[in-house]
């Protein structure tokens, strides 16, 4: 077996397919073969050929074949090398949810553009905002990113960029180890988006791997880094905000009393809760926010606010300012109060927000 570095140097640039399924095996990441030429997944017994039926009751899997695309994701070194003798031209998936991976995929694609509140779900793009030029989802990315002060994903080097034969683009992350787990959804969603043209790949889902050939092209890895970068904390509070987040046990829903440790856990860091008036004042000022909300049903920005209101809640609980667990009640109780029919979505928003803030102590003065 070739010893692989942290960094795939020919591996993901050249070699075999077998050579970077393997790459990718070694990290963790389960894998599964794509049909020849194309970008789904490559389908195996007669009755997947030519009929609909669960991947529970197909027996490929018990017999070790792949079958149903990502449910058979696997990172057995010997399974794949059977896979890919059996068939060398297999292109390469990797199935998200168990891969730990939140994956970016923007397109360019040529459509109409959609009437303006629909190109950032749950953000009003005002009628002064010039779209001249605005055409795929690189734009509506770069936008979002810029409406929230943040850098543009796609020029993010030190996470794996992929470009797409289509034009588009792959931005590889790690999802949060101990937050909420994130599923899938298309830029064209009228339930579930993150913007115009920008898909989300994650739990239920899998992405083409780099240096997979298909009829249209190559999927090429981008120059910078080779693994994904931890998934940035505005873009948690993003996902979560605009309903990506699934809840999956107590991880997803549970308080944490302590920010997140490097491995991913969840550390208790002796921290005597102090709060203050400064504090105190700047978060009732956005849970009154949060509260009018309950005036109109829709139209208010309400996931935006309580988003808002959770990570500033969080930055302050961090620096000292007032107690996390005071601020996850009232939090709470302004979200069940404007929208009392959706709580455990309020739930999930609040912990996206309160977590992604913890990492980021602030002073009422430096409020974001």
């Amino acid at each position: 077996m070739p010893a692989y570095s942290e960094y795939p140097p020919q591996e993901v640039r050249g070699g075999t397919a077998l050579d970077v399924a393997t790459w990718l095996a070694l990290r963790g990441y389960p894998v599964h073969p794509l049909a020849p030429g194309t970008k789904t997944p490559a389908p195996n017994c007669p009755d997947c050929r030519s009929a609909q039926h669960s991947p529970q009751d197909c027996p490929c899997r018990a017999q070790g074949r792949w079958c149903h695309g990502f449910h058979a994701a696997t990172t057995d070194l010997g399974t794949l090398r059977q896979w890919w003798q059996a068939e060398p031209d297999f292109g390469i998936g990797v199935s998200c949810g168990p891969a730990g991976l939140v994956v970016i995929d923007v397109d360019d694609h040529a459509e109409s553009l959609p009437d303006r509140q629909k190109l950032l779900p749950g953000i009003p793009v005002h009628e002064r905002v010039d779209l001249t030029g605005l055409q795929s989802g690189f734009d509506t990315l770069a936008l979002l990113a810029a409406y929230r002060s943040q850098p543009d994903p796609c020029a993010d080097t030190s996470t794996l960029r992929v470009r797409t034969p289509s034009g588009g683009m792959h931005i590889w992350y790690r999802a949060p180890e101990d937050g909420p787990r994130f599923r899938c959804s298309s830029g064209s969603s009228s339930k579930v988006a993150l913007a115009w043209q920008v898909d989300v790949r994650a739990v239920g889902g899998y992405i083409v791997a780099p240096t997979t050939r298909t009829a249209a092209g190559v999927y090429e890895a981008l120059p910078g880094a080779r693994l994904p970068a931890p998934l940035p904390m505005w873009l948690t509070a993003e996902l979560a905000r605009t309903g990506h987040a699934v809840e999956t046990g107590p991880a997803a829903g549970a308080a944490r009393t302590g920010p997140e440790g490097a491995s991913g856990g969840s550390v208790a860091r002796p921290r005597a809760p102090r709060p203050r008036r400064d504090g105190q004042r700047v978060l009732a000022s956005l849970l009154g926010d949060v509260r009018a909300c309950g005036a109109s049903p829709a139209g208010t920005a309400f996931s935006e606010k309580l988003n808002r209101a959770a990570f500033t809640a969080g930055g302050l609980a961090a620096a000292g300012h007032l107690d996390a667990g005071e601020c996850r009640r009232l939090l709470l109780e302004a979200a069940d109060h404007a929208r009392p029919h959706q709580p455990r979505r309020n739930v999930l928003i609040v912990e996206a927000g309160l977590r992604a803030g913890s990492d980021r102590p602030i002073l009422p003065k430096e409020r974001p």
